[in-house]
C-alpha cells in the first residue's frame, strides 16, 4: 500500500474507490458502506499507522464510516462532506468536474488586498454560498478586493461562528457545501475578487470532534484556551502535521483560494526545530508556485512578534502577514473611552501613533492588563502589507457582552473617523461585514450544539471571559436561535440616510488609496506620524517618490485651532469629513493650501481630512490660506 494516497476517500473510476485513514490507536480499520449497497472492507496496515483499502461497487455519494476494533463506528476524519452532520456517515465525492471559469485568474499582490471579512451564515437571509454571489458587484464597486471568509468546515448544528468546526477537509452542508463554495469563488474571481479562508489550525471543536479516537492528534503536555492542544511537536506529529498542511493545500488545488488566514497561532505550542507554522507556509508557497498564483498566507496571533512574518533564514515563520489587534484597540480606545479589560493598556493618543510607526502599540513594553512586558522590538520598519488593521472584525464585535458594532457605540462623525483612520493607513485594511454602512445589528455570538452540559458550559465560559471587563448584564445565551437571527445584516440600509452617506464615504476612501501613489503603497519607510496630545490630534504624512499626502485625524469632541508643520508647497483638500456632504456642519478648513512649512487649521470635532501636495506647475491655487 502507499501512505501517499490523498487521505480519506478518492474515487478510483469503474466504481472503485480508495480509502486512506491513520489510526495508529486502533489494531484493525474497516469502511463500512451503508448506502446504497451496504459492504464492509477491512483495510490493511501500513507503516507509521496507516490504513488502506479499495472497495467495488462504490460510486459518488455512496454513505460510509470507519470501524475501529471491529465495534466503534465513526465518520472519516478527512470527510469530504458530512450530509447528516457531524455524527452522521460520511459522504464519498467524485472526482473534480466543476466547470471553471478562472484559467486567467493569478491572484492579486498583497499590496493590493482590502479584505472584507463576512460569515456566511449571517451576510444574507438564506445564509449560503450561492446568497453572497449578488452581493459581489457591490463590493467590488465599494473598493473591496479580496472576501473573507469566516471559517466554513463542518460543525455541529446549523449556527455557528466556524471556529468549532470538527471535518476540517467537509464544507458546511447548511451553506451549500463544496459545489457552493466553487460557484461563490469562482464568481469572486470573475469580478476580480480575491477570496481568503479563515482555517483553524489550533484546536477542533467539541462535538463530533472524533480524531482522538483514531490518533494521537492531540497532547496534554500544552493546553489552549479550547481544550488540549494539537500534536504538533510530539510522538507521531508528523501525522498531524501532514493532517493540516494536506488540508491547506485542499483550499488552494479544489477551491482555487488565494490565502489563508490561521486563527490564533497564539495558541499553537511547538518546541520542534521546524516549527509547524514554517512547515505549513512552505508547503503553501511552494504550492502557489506550482500552480502559478500568488497565494498568501496571514495569522492571527496576540503576540506582537514580527518574527510571524520574516523568513526562516532572519528566524521567523514565513508567513506573508498577521492581524494587528493593537491598531484595533488603540482606535477603539480613543473613539469610545473603553478602559476595561485589555482596553487598559490603551487610550493615548500616542497608542495610536506608535500603531501606525511599528505596527503595534507594544514592542516589548510593559503592560498593565498582562501584568508583564509584551511584544518584541520590530527592528527596521517593515513593509506596511505585513500587516491587516481594522475599526472591528468578528471578535471585537462578538466577543462583547452585548455584542454591539461600533455604529451602537460612537457617533456618526466617529464612524466617519475610524473610516479614514483604517482606510488610510499604510496597512492592508480590512472591512468587517456591514461596517461600511453602519450597521446597527449586532453580530452575536451562536452556536447549536446538540449537547445541553455542552451549551451551559459555553455559557458559563463566555461569563468567565466578561468578567475581565466587568460585563455580567446583557449576556445571552448563544444556543438561542434569536442571537443567530439577530445578527443577521440588512442591506435594505445602506441605500438610507446616513448609512448610504457612510457607505460612500468608505468608496470615496479606498478610491483615494487606489489613486494617489502616495496612499496606494503599503511603505512605513516613507511615513511620518507626529501626535498632539493635548489636542487630540494625529498627524500623518505619507510620501512616495513626487507624491505626497497629509491626513489630519482629530479626535477631539469639540472645533480647535492648531499649527501643523507642513511641507512647503501648494495642497489640495481631497477629503474633510467635517463637511455638510458628509453630514457634519460645515468646515472651516480651506480647499487649498500654499504652506510655507507650517499652516494653522481650524479643525472639526472628530473629523478627518486629507491633503495632497500639488505638483509644481508654477501657477499658484486660488483661495489658499498660508
Amino acid at each position: 500500500m502507499s501512505i501517499n494516497a490523498p487521505l480519506g476517500a478518492t474515487c478510483l473510476g469503474d466504481g472503485r474507490a480508495g480509502f486512506l485513514v491513520w489510526a495508529p490507536l486502533a489494531e484493525s480499520v474497516a469502511v463500512h458502506i451503508v448506502e446504497p449497497v451496504e459492504q464492509q472492507v477491512l483495510l490493511e496496515r501500513g507503516e507509521r499507522g496507516y490504513y488502506y483499502g479499495e472497495t467495488a461497487g462504490t460510486a459518488p455519494g455512496s454513505l460510509y464510516f470507519y470501524i475501529l476494533d471491529g465495534h466503534k463506528e465513526r465518520p472519516d476524519p478527512a470527510s469530504r462532506l458530512q450530509p447528516r452532520g457531524v455524527h452522521g456517515p460520511s459522504q464519498l465525492v467524485g472526482p473534480p468536474v466543476f466547470s471553471w471559469t478562472d484559467k486567467c485568474w493569478f491572484g492579486l499582490a498583497r499590496q493590493d488586498l482590502v479584505f472584507y471579512e463576512l460569515h456566511v451564515g449571517t451576510f444574507t437571509p438564506g445564509g449560503t454560498f450561492d446568497d453572497i454571489i449578488p452581493h459581489l458587484e457591490g463590493l467590488r464597486e465599494l473598493g473591496v478586493t479580496a472576501v473573507e471568509l469566516m471559517p466554513v468546515a463542518q460543525f455541529a448544528g446549523s449556527r455557528n461562528w466556524g471556529y468549532d468546526g470538527v471535518f476540517p477537509f467537509a464544507v458546511q452542508c447548511t451553506y451549500g457545501g463544496p459545489e457552493g463554495l466553487k460557484r461563490l469563488v469562482d464568481a469572486c474571481h470573475a469580478l476580480g475578487l480575491a477570496v481568503f479562508l479563515d482555517v483553524v489550525y489550533n484546536h477542533l471543536g467539541p462535538e463530533g470532534n472524533y480524531l482522538g479516537d483514531f490518533g494521537p492528534y492531540f497532547t496534554n503536555r500544552y493546553r489552549t484556551p479550547w481544550g488540549a492542544a494539537i500534536n504538533y511537536d510530539g510522538a507521531h506529529s508528523d501525522e498531524v502535521r501532514r493532517f493540516f498542511i494536506e488540508n491547506a493545500l485542499y483550499w488552494l488545488r479544489e477551491f482555487h483560494m488565494d490565502g489563508l488566514r490561521l486563527d490564533a497561532i497564539h495558541a499553537i505550542t511547538d518546541k520542534s526545530a521546524r516549527p509547524f507554522l514554517e512547515e505549513l507556509s512552505t508547503a503553501v508557497h511552494r504550492e502557489a508556485d506550482r500552480l502559478g498564483r500568488r497565494v498568501h498566507v496571514i495569522g492571527e496571533s496576540d503576540l506582537n512578534d514580527v518574527r510571524v512574518f520574516r523568513p526562516r533564514v532572519a528566524g521567523g515563520s514565513g508567513l506573508d502577514g498577521q492581524w494587528s489587534d493593537d491598531f484595533h484597540h488603540a482606535l477603539h480606545a480613543l473613539l469610545t473611552g473603553e478602559r476595561t479589560g485589555y482596553y487598559q493598556d490603551f487610550g493615548s493618543l500616542e497608542h495610536l501613533a506608535r500603531a501606525f510607526r511599528d505596527g503595534f502599540v507594544y514592542t516589548g513594553q510593559y503592560s498593565l492588563y498582562r501584568q508583564r512586558r509584551h511584544g518584541f522590538p520590530p527592528g527596521p520598519p517593515d513593509e506596511g502589507s505585513r500587516f491587516v488593521v481594522y475599526a472591528q472584525n468578528h471578535d471585537q464585535t462578538g466577543n462583547r457582552e452585548r455584542s454591539e458594532r461600533l455604529s451602537s457605540l460612537v457617533s456618526f462623525d466617529g464612524l466617519k473617523l475610524a473610516a479614514v483612520t483604517v482606510l488610510l493607513s499604510p496597512f492592508l485594511p480590512l472591512l468587517f461585514m456591514g461596517g461600511e454602512y453602519g450597521e446597527t445589528a449586532p453580530f452575536r455570538y451562536f452556536t447549536s450544539f446538540s449537547d445541553p452540559e455542552l451549551a451551559v458550559t459555553v455559557l458559563k465560559g463566555r461569563l468567565e471571559e466578561f468578567s475581565a471587563f466587568g460585563w455580567q448584564s446583557g449576556v445571552y445565551d448563544p444556543q438561542d436561535e434569536a442571537a443567530f437571527n439577530q445578527s443577521r445584516l440588512n442591506h435594505e440600509l445602506s441605500r438610507k440616510g446616513y448609512h448610504r452617506v457612510l457607505r460612500e464615504l468608505y468608496q470615496l476612501l479606498l478610491q483615494l488609496r487606489r489613486e494617489l501613489p502616495a496612499l496606494a503603497e503599503p511603505d512605513r519607510d516613507n511615513l511620518e506620524v507626529t501626535s498632539y496630545d493635548r489636542e487630540m490630534v494625529l498627524l500623518v504624512r505619507r510620501r512616495q517618490g513626487e507624491s505626497q499626502a497629509c491626513i489630519i485625524l482629530c479626535f477631539s469632541d469639540a472645533p480647535l485651532e492648531l499649527n501643523l508643520p507642513l511641507p512647503a508647497g501648494h495642497w489640495l483638500k481631497r477629503l474633510d469629513t467635517g463637511e455638510e456632504q458628509w453630514l457634519s456642519g460645515g468646515s472651516k478648513v480651506p480647499a487649498t493650501l500654499e504652506s510655507l512649512g507650517e499652516v494653522k487649521l481650524e479643525l472639526s470635532p472628530r473629523s478627518g481630512v486629507l491633503f495632497e501636495r500639488l505638483k509644481e506647475t508654477g501657477v499658484k491655487p486660488e483661495g489658499g490660506q498660508v
